[in-house]
Order: C-alpha cells, then sequence, then structure tokens
C-alpha cells in the first residue's frame, strides 16, 4: 500500500509557493504603508507600549541569568590559561554579538509573537476584521501595520536592555562574587568591543530578527483559520517559524560579517 502519491508532491509544493507568494505581497504591502503607518504613530506607540512594555520583565530577568551563567562558564575556562581578566570583555563580546539578540527574538517570539498571532486570529474569528472591511476600513492598515512596525521598533531596544542587564550580570558574578578587579573587568571590555563590528552587527541582526519574527506573527494570524482550533495552531506556527528561521538567519548572518 502506497502512503503517497506523486499528486501529493505537487500539491504540497503548489501550496508553498502559493503560501510563499502571498507572503510576499503582503510584506510588500505593509513596508508600503510605512509612512502613512508612523504618520499615524497613535496607533503604533500603543502597539510598542503592548508589546515593549510587557516583554521588558522577561527579557531584563532572562538578560540577568544569562549573564550570570556567561560569567561563571567565562571564568572557569579562562582562569586555566591564566586570562580570567578578560571575562568582562568575552561577555561584552558573546551579549553583543550573538546572545543578545538572538535570545531576545526568541522571547520575543514566545511572548510578543504569539500575543499577536492570537489576537489578530481572535479578531478574524469573531469577524472583526470583516466588519471592518464592510466599513471601507482597511484592516491591514488599521490592523496589521501598526504591529509590524512596532515590532520592529521594539525588537532592537530589547535587544539593547538585555545586553545591557547581562554585562551587569556578569559584573555581579565577576567582581563582588568571584573577585576580578573591577578595573580589569571595565577595561578589557571597553579595549575588547569595537563599536562598529560588534556593537552596528548586533543592532542590525536585532533589526532583522524584529522584521522577521513580528512578520511571521502578524502572517499567520491573518492567515488563521476562524476557529479556536486554526487559532491555536497559527499560535504554534508562529513560535516555531519564528525560531527556526531566527536562528538560520542568525547563522547567514554572522558568516556574512565575521566569516
Amino acid at each position: 500500500m502506497s502512503w503517497w502519491r506523486p499528486s501529493d508532491i505537487g500539491f504540497g509544493v503548489r501550496r508553498t509557493l502559493t503560501d510563499i507568494g502571498y507572503g510576499m505581497r503582503l510584506f510588500w504591502r505593509l513596508t508600503r504603508l510605512a509612512r502613512p503607518t508612523l504618520g499615524r504613530f497613535g496607533l503604533v506607540r500603543d502597539q510598542i507600549f503592548f508589546l515593549g512594555n510587557r516583554s521588558l520583565a522577561i527579557i531584563a530577568v532572562s538578560g540577568l541569568f544569562v549573564g550570570f551563567v556567561l560569567a561563571l562558564q567565562g571564568y572557569n575556562i579562562l582562569q586555566r590559561f591564566g586570562s580570567s581578566e578578560v571575562v568582562g570583555m568575552m561577555v561584552a563580546l558573546s551579549l553583543l554579538r550573538e546572545l543578545g539578540p538572538v535570545v531576545t527574538a526568541l522571547l520575543f517570539a514566545g511572548r510578543a509573537g504569539t500575543s499577536l498571532t492570537a489576537e489578530i486570529g481572535l479578531m478574524k474569528a469573531g469577524e472583526q476584521l470583516s466588519a471592518m472591511e464592510m466599513m471601507a476600513v482597511d484592516p491591514v492598515q488599521r490592523i496589521l501595520a501598526p504591529r509590524f512596525w512596532a515590532g520592529i521598533i521594539v525588537m532592537p531596544l530589547l535587544a539593547a536592555v538585555f545586553s545591557a542587564v547581562g554585562i551587569l550580570g556578569g559584573w555581579i558574578v565577576s567582581v563582588p562574587m568571584i573577585g576580578i578587579d573591577p578595573g580589569a573587568f571595565w577595561s578589557q571590555m571597553q579595549g575588547g568591543v569595537d563599536v562598529w563590528n560588534d556593537l552596528a552587527s548586533g543592532v542590525l541582526k536585532s533589526l532583522v530578527f524584529g522584521v522577521t519574527v513580528t512578520f511571521v506573527a502578524v502572517l499567520q494570524g491573518w492567515r488563521a483559520k476562524p476557529t479556536a482550533d486554526g487559532v491555536a495552531q497559527a499560535t504554534t506556527r508562529t513560535v516555531v517559524m519564528a525560531s527556526l528561521m531566527t536562528l538560520g538567519l542568525d547563522f547567514l548572518l554572522t558568516a556574512l560579517m565575521f566569516g
């Protein structure tokens, strides 16, 4: 008994290409709506508060504990080579280049991305989006675009908070607990971190991840089936797709920047 047929493969490929084309058209439309959306900044401001302020606590706490772990692991490794003073530089480079943007994007996808998908999906299930179209209000411009651009603005800010709190956590473990000289901790960090190669690369990554995660969340909510099960499946797809795309893009960006 055959479990698949050639027609099933063709149907799957056609459906995938259709989804990609639909997503590209929606992305282009959201990009074109940048000026009118940012012109009505009140809508974007409300979404910045919703996405950023409500994600701030988990971002800050996670950054603090990541800084703790980096300092402990870095000290245990570096002391073998007599270079424990450079633990501050190691913590800062790890956070600014990689862990800050990546972990922030993963947490943002799990916290804010799922909220966006569920909110838009429930609007669709409750026929609120259809009602807006009946009143000649474009739901893409009124609902999707403010959330999309707010996510792009919020992501670099959250990544900066994550990295700053992580560096503070590294200092707490390194200086008061382990006993590393505070002057060596900060001087090695300042001497080893480059503004353009390290800081700017982290900002660029966070912008790319912000576009990716927010667009995936908005798209999945927009395409969700108007049922409770459809919204639940769309929320799950948001976390899975956004996380995998973030990790894949991180590899590509790292290879381009530092390869």
